[in-house]
């Protein structure tokens, strides 16, 4: 059986989820809504397509008052691109720790990594294509975590093949064949569609891993 998020080890809800997830369990701070606005702007306009001005204004707030929250808009690509990479990597700790065969554990995890794509499509969006307008430090950072993701992930693969599970394919290139057939997601669903966000999910798991598991 697969595992709902509520139901992964050290969830905690309203951890790691989108400000439109908090406003419908709170009102949220100013901050908040900057950062959720800002990386809607980033996805249409591109991180060097938009001004802090152009932030303050999708918001409703002088220019100089939205200085009170946010400092620039270095601040706000960082805390978009880490909060991303960390969700990701948690998602691969926990489900690396469960119980469950491996594959399980990697319908479990293309499961969240869709679920991530949906609930907060803008962001990843941003931490997939605008990453590299970080600082060079922090673009280091941000690189070497993606690496991390990337190599916990493949081992999870390697694994499932070492054990019996999964037909015999280069790790590496079946890592990155299900991160391309995920990520087309962010240009092509949106809530309402006639494909629920479930059966959009059940859809890919099924096309990716029917070519993956031996029968």
């Amino acid at each position: 059986m697969l595992l709902s998020p509520n139901a992964l080890p050290g969830y905690h809800a309203g951890q790691g989820v989108s400000v439109c997830t908090m406003i419908k369990n709170g009102k949220p701070t100013k901050r908040q809504i900057i950062l959720e606005e800002a990386a809607k702007l980033f996805k249409d306009k591109g991180y060097v397509g938009t001004s802090m001005r152009d932030i303050a204004g999708q918001v409703g707030m002088e220019a100089a008052s939205m200085y009170n929250h946010i400092k620039s808009k270095d601040e706000i690509l960082d805390h978009i691109c880490f909060r991303i990479s960390d969700i990701y990597i948690a998602h691969l700790q926990e489900i690396e720790e469960l119980p469950l065969s491996y594959g399980e554990k990697l319908r479990t995890l293309i499961r969240r990594h869709i679920q991530l794509m949906i609930e907060d499509g803008p962001e990843v969006s941003v931490a997939n294509h605008d990453y590299k307008y970080l600082p060079a430090a922090r673009l280091t950072d941000f690189t070497d975590a993606r690496r991390r993701y990337e190599k916990g992930f493949a081992a999870l693969i390697a694994a499932g093949t070492a054990a019996g599970e999964f037909q015999s394919v280069n790790p590496t290139v079946a890592l990155f064949t299900i991160l391309s057939a995920v990520r087309w997601i962010e240009l092509w669903f949106k809530p309402g569609r006639s494909l629920s966000a479930q059966e959009l999910e059940d859809h890919i798991i099924t096309m990716l891993l029917n070519g993956l598991e031996n029968r």
